[in-house]
């Protein structure tokens, strides 16, 4: 077992972890280039294209001459419908490119670290974690975060992939995450598991919604997102889209014409 991080060490990962997000990015970018005046930065790891998260790259990369290394430019999960509305959940930043493109697998090595990039699709199509083995870390981005659940919202993201990303998270050692929102997560593996049975349980919401008749996406979210925040219900909304897609693609829910936010979905069996 490696080393785990002193309270230096957190505080300042925990820093990184917002290097290149911010409501405001040109004052965040100048703090974090201040906390790092004395420090010679030669990687900038970017695990995905939000603008919460790389919109301060090309700032950072001007001032350091680092490396960016990341998946790839922004990419939808699926093609576009032709009747799909804008997904105004997305805040793709598109403009991004990285010097190096990165693999699931593929290791990033610096001056006393090596951290293994690990794919994590499904918040977004390019979305990576680089986990660090020897001390047991892993930079898990929006995948696994330590506020809330991640929103999927399509056709920027996947439930599908979301899924299959949990599991490969699950299956690892890494056990102390820290994310892209909120505070560091311990015992990791076990709070991933807990996403797990969550996105669980919601499909069984929705399936429990359909069994008595037809239904929209609002008023899915009404039946399943009780006394919601009314600003969360078009995230919600998109979320319970995610899932909808899932069910439509492995046959359990029925829809006119391609799932989309603005359809009205049933039980494919007609129950």
């Amino acid at each position: 077992m490696g080393s785990l991080p002193d309270q230096r060490e957190r505080t300042f990962w925990t820093a990184l972890l917002r290097v290149l997000s911010s409501v405001k990015p040109e004052a965040h970018a100048a703090a974090l280039l201040e906390a790092v005046r004395c420090e010679t930065v030669t990687h900038i790891l970017v695990t995905h294209t939000h603008r919460d998260h790389s919109v301060n790259t090309a700032r950072v990369k001007a001032a350091t001459g680092a490396t960016v290394y990341a998946e790839g430019p922004h990419r939808a999960s699926r093609p576009r419908f032709e009747s799909e509305k804008h997904n105004p959940e997305s805040g793709a930043d598109r403009d991004f490119r990285p010097d190096v493109r990165v693999k699931n697998g593929e290791v990033i090595e610096g001056a006393g670290w090596k951290l293994e990039a690990v794919a994590t699709p499904g918040h977004t199509a390019n979305h990576l974690a680089f986990a660090w083995p020897e001390r047991k870390i892993s930079f898990v981005g929006d995948h696994v975060m330590g506020w809330s659940t991640s929103i999927v919202a399509p056709p920027d993201g996947s439930m599908v992939d979301y899924m299959a990303s949990l599991d490969r998270l699950a299956a690892r050692d890494e056990d102390l995450y820290f994310s892209g929102h909120g505070p560091e997560i311990q015992d990791a593996p076990r709070y991933v598991r807990f996403l797990i049975r969550h996105r669980q349980a919601r499909e069984a919401s929705i399936l429990h919604r359909l069994a008595k008749g037809d239904a929209d996406i609002p008023t899915l979210v009404r039946a399943i997102y009780i006394g919601i925040d009314p600003r969360l219900t078009t995230a919600a909304g998109y979320s319970v889209l995610a899932h909808l897609e899932d069910l439509v693609g492995r046959g359990v829910v029925a829809t006119d014409g391609d799932p989309v936010i603005g359809g009205t979905y049933r039980m494919a069996n007609g129950e």
